[in-house]
């Protein structure tokens, strides 16, 4: 397995979960935020088999909670990029923890200091 480091975005998760990434996410280490989990857990339409399928990808993969770091990597992201929040922690996240961020969101494409990667979707 490749040691490079990815966090994947919340897209990039309901993509796969939709059938609809033509690429496979990549080889190395996989993690994502606590936001990502909290966004893919809290739809309310979400369906139980659903549920247990996000929970069941979730248990396999790392999961970086929001630490000091992260908090004042997040606010000074957010300050520079006009982000919102959640995209601001979830970049943070990738930054502090040298991971590249896996996602299609076109307003993470530019964030200073920040490696990222799309995937080809149909």
């Amino acid at each position: 397995m490749n040691s490079e480091r990815f966090l994947i975005d919340t897209n990039i998760f309901i993509l796969l979960f939709n059938n609809r990434l033509t690429d496979p996410l990549p080889d190395g280490k996989i993690a994502c935020s606590v936001i990502t989990e909290m966004e893919l857990l809290s739809s309310p339409a979400m369906t139980s088999p659903e549920e247990v399928l996000i929970r069941e990808m979730l248990a396999d993969i790392t999961i970086y909670s929001i630490d000091q770091d992260v908090k004042e990597k997040a606010i000074r992201v957010r300050r520079k990029s006009r982000l919102k929040l959640p995209d601001a922690i979830i970049a943070a996240t990738a930054i502090c923890h040298h991971a590249v961020l896996v996602t299609n969101d076109n307003a993470l494409q530019n964030v200073p200091d920040l490696k990222s990667r799309r995937l080809a979707i149909r």
